[in-house]
């Protein structure tokens, strides 16, 4: 008895309370955070900008915050916004913070980590060294949370100076495939290699189906590759959607094969130029290839406001992770 009670003290002296300041956008996902445990108290920023538009910030109660452990939820939604955003986190480290915390749940620059011909710029390894280079606070080296980094490779694209921490949004979707009444019917479907290699471990007790894209003249056609989808529900799974082509034309192969229903799960719903229209549009039209339900994580918190309340589109929140994440 004395052991466990050592040990829920031991728990509780180990627990911090952190005060989570974050970007505009991010201020529903905040909410939800500090939501989950008094031990998070949300604090504020002035956004504001000058008249030739460039930031004029303040961050309130500067001076409490000495000697407190500190985050901040960001949002690079785009190049607009990065730099007002890095403004904040370069300086909050410098408060005499006990520690820093950086959340940034979708890496944006990720799809471009690679240079294939010589002039290529790999922005990817651009922003891991912008991240990097975030001062180090009174406790050490920032940390760095982000969840399902594009290609696992770009772990080794950030300096010694900060701690990158990769969590995943997979955990919710198994939550959310349990629930489901088909829950013994799901097969998940991997859109190429790339994916698989990415989650198969993650979801190894789950049947799979593989497709792959493959040259066809001018053309890139996905062609079904591994597994039988037939009289199932498949769910599609990847890490981020742009465009939705892929996910279409490997929606289109899995019901020439038989699938029973389709569903798609990623964690970043980017979907650039309101592109997410094109599958609220075959859900409105009730076709019987339709989407059944397509899941997103809210690390892109304009592509939440955009879709709310529109099917097939349903929202796991990263919120409660994000809580977890914060207390290692």
């Amino acid at each position: 008895m004395e052991n466990n009670k050592d040990m829920g003290e031991s728990k509780s002296m180990n627990e911090k309370k952190v005060l989570l300041f974050y970007c505009v956008e991010c201020e529903e996902l905040a909410r939800k955070v500090a939501a989950h445990s008094s031990l998070f108290t949300l604090q504020s920023i002035n956004w504001r900008s000058f008249d030739d538009g460039f930031p004029n910030l303040y961050i309130n109660n500067a001076h409490d915050i000495r000697g407190q452990h500190v985050a901040f939820l960001a949002s690079f939604s785009s190049p607009a916004v990065i730099f007002e955003q890095l403004s904040v986190i370069y300086n909050l480290p410098r408060l005499f913070v006990a520690s820093f915390t950086l959340v940034l749940p979708f890496f944006p620059t990720g799809t471009f980590e690679r240079m294939e011909e010589e002039g290529d710029v790999a922005t990817a390894f651009t922003m891991a060294r912008i991240l990097s280079n975030i001062p180090i606070s009174r406790g050490g080296p920032t940390s760095v949370v982000i969840y399902d980094i594009h290609a696992l490779q770009e772990r080794f694209y950030f300096g010694d100076h900060v701690l990158p921490l990769f969590e995943t949004g997979i955990p919710l979707l198994k939550q959310r495939l349990h629930q489901l009444p088909d829950a013994d019917k799901i097969v998940v479907a991997f859109p190429d290699d790339g994916a698989w290699k990415r989650f198969h471990k993650l979801l190894d007790h789950f049947p799979t189906v593989i497709c792959t894209k493959v040259r066809e003249g001018d053309k890139r056609i996905v062609r079904l590759k591994e597994g039988n989808p037939a009289n199932c529900h498949v769910v599609i799974v990847d890490d981020l959607v742009q465009s939705g082509g892929t996910l279409i034309e490997c929606k289109k192969v899995l019901f020439a094969h038989g699938a029973a229903k389709v569903s798609a799960y990623v964690t970043h719903g980017v979907f650039p130029k309101h592109s997410w229209e094109r599958f609220t549009r075959m859900s409105d039209k009730g076709s019987d290839e339709a989407i059944a339900y397509f899941w997103i994580t809210d690390s892109c918190p304009n592509t939440v406001k955009a879709i709310e309340n529109k099917a097939p589109f349903e929202v796991l929140s990263l919120a409660g992770s994000i809580a977890d994440a914060l207390q290692i």
